[in-house]
């Protein structure tokens, strides 16, 4: 499979589109948890998102990051339709999104997770993302799941 991946933002109708999708998708995860997350997920703060593309031209994957202190970045937003899961694409949009905190010149990517979400701390874990303590505002929060990414520098 043949994927084509995108650098956008988060006003890009197709990242929209899949981030109602992933809502849709966290809603029934969380259950009662949802609202206490829906309120870290706006979208406002999020300048780098990045789309893949089936070869068909189909919207199927996506991720986006925020800049959340000097030198980091947090990972948020990642979702895969159900149809691709399991092809390789989120691996790819976690990637790219890596290679463009890189080149801003980040040391560091962050990011959490569910604990019904096990497919995501794979993904995670099989992409080198170290289980860290839970930062603000995912302190004491049994459900949430952190970690941590340092980035090589190129020069």
């Amino acid at each position: 499979m043949r994927l084509r991946l995108t650098r956008t933002d988060s006003k890009d109708p197709d990242f929209l589109r899949l981030v109602k999708l992933l809502d849709a998708d966290l809603a029934e995860r969380d259950g009662e948890d949802n609202a206490f997350y829906s309120q870290y997920n706006g979208l406002e703060q999020i300048r780098h998102a990045v789309l893949c593309y089936t070869e068909q031209g189909e919207a199927a994957g996506c991720g986006a990051m925020k800049n959340v202190a000097p030198g980091t970045m947090e990972v948020k937003r990642m979702y895969v339709l159900p149809s691709e899961r399991g092809t390789g694409i989120a691996t790819e949009v976690l990637r790219e999104l890596e290679k463009w905190a890189d080149d801003l010149k980040m040391s560091r990517i962050i990011l959490e997770t569910g604990k019904r979400q096990p497919e995501a701390i794979r993904l995670y874990e099989k992409n080198g993302y170290l289980r860290t303590e839970n930062f603000e505002p995912y302190v004491g929060i049994e459900n949430s799941v952190c970690f941590e990414k340092r980035l090589t520098q190129s020069e």
